[in-house]
């Protein structure tokens, strides 16, 4: 039996088993049907594609090993990861993030709109401030996806939001309402949600950007009532546009930019969940979920990625989401 469905039928023992009624009553092993959002989010995709009409030809300048080269891409199509496919299969797969004119960070698979220079980052970079600031995002993302997937309907779940990443924490965040009050996951539960991510992470699924209008994204979001009232605020500091990516069926708000693939996640733990104590307008509970994960190739033996868990494990300092949104909009959404 491969690794993957080991780990897949230990994720359906600790979430089916007996001897946990919080887990059998909350999780759910089963996997949703594509998302409303999740069509709306591939009509527009092509609907933009569609827009670009004539292709215009720019040229991008790599600087990078194995040499600088000059590349002549097509203007709002080709995206750094085609560019990467013209200088090696390597840097297809461990290029996790693209640097344009040396100073703006951008999705590999967001088209590119200009001639500039292209740098590819991964997690040896010289300096990996940015790119881990970008993986810390996605794994606060591919959270919200587990989130979503593993909790049974009648749980009230609602994804509320996550912060900007803030490696020095020591956890990255997604923060959730749901009607249980006073739930207190048990070491299993935990750890069948760190089997979740793990088995995200080994579909090597892509990460996809999107721009869209305010109306699109009430539509995408008119289940969920946190998502609703953000968007106005975050519209109005983006030029009408709210950015969206989609993993898989699962589409949520964020700045960006993120990793190209979920295949980028190694090692990962969910850590704890603390309940938020809740404020005279909140209705449900409100829950602040924690991990901690490695990009792949990054290797730590038990004892130090032991420490790592520990620290991830305490209350993450950042701003907490029944806090006036308004006011800290840039702090909520990553």
């Amino acid at each position: 039996m491969s690794m993957s469905n080991k780990m897949y039928n230990v994720s359906r023992k600790l979430l089916s088993a007996t001897s946990l009624p919080q887990a059998s009553r909350f999780f759910s092993a089963t996997s949703k049907l594509q998302s409303a959002a999740s069509s709306l989010f591939a009509e527009e995709q092509n609907r933009q594609r569609d827009m670009v009409g004539r292709i215009e030809k720019i040229e991008i300048r790599y600087l990078g090993t194995p040499k600088d080269t000059t590349l002549v891409m097509n203007q709002g199509l080709s995206t750094p990861l085609d560019c990467a496919k013209h200088i090696g299969e390597k840097y297809c797969r461990f290029s996790a993030l693209a640097l344009l004119d040396n100073n703006t960070p951008w999705d590999m698979r967001r088209p590119l709109e200009e001639p500039c220079t292209l740098q590819l980052l991964n997690f040896t970079s010289a300096d990996p401030h940015l790119v881990n600031k970008a993986f810390w995002r996605t794994c606060s993302f591919l959270l919200g996806a587990v989130l979503h997937k593993s909790f049974k309907d009648e749980a009230g779940l609602f994804l509320h939001s996550f912060p900007k990443p803030n490696v020095k924490t020591g956890s990255f965040v997604h923060d959730i309402a749901l009607s249980k009050n006073g739930w207190k996951p048990t070491i299993q539960e935990l750890r069948a949600l760190s089997i979740e991510m793990v088995k995200l992470a080994q579909q090597d699924l892509p990460i996809e950007r999107l721009d869209v209008n305010s109306e699109l994204a009430q539509q995408m979001f008119s289940d969920n009532p946190y998502k609703r009232e953000q968007i106005p605020s975050i519209s109005s500091q983006n030029n009408g546009l709210i950015t969206v990516y989609r993993v898989g069926d699962h589409v949520d708000i964020s700045k960006g930019p993120m990793v190209s693939s979920t295949g980028l996640l190694g090692k990962c733990t969910v850590a704890a969940i603390h309940e938020i104590p809740k404020s005279s307008t909140d209705q449900l509970s409100l829950y602040r979920v924690q991990g901690v994960a490695l990009p792949i190739g990054l290797n730590l033996n038990h004892f130090a990625y032991g420490i790592l868990e520990d620290r991830a494990k305490k209350l993450n300092p950042a701003k907490l989401p029944n806090e006036p949104y308004e006011e800290v909009a840039s702090e909520q959404v990553a």
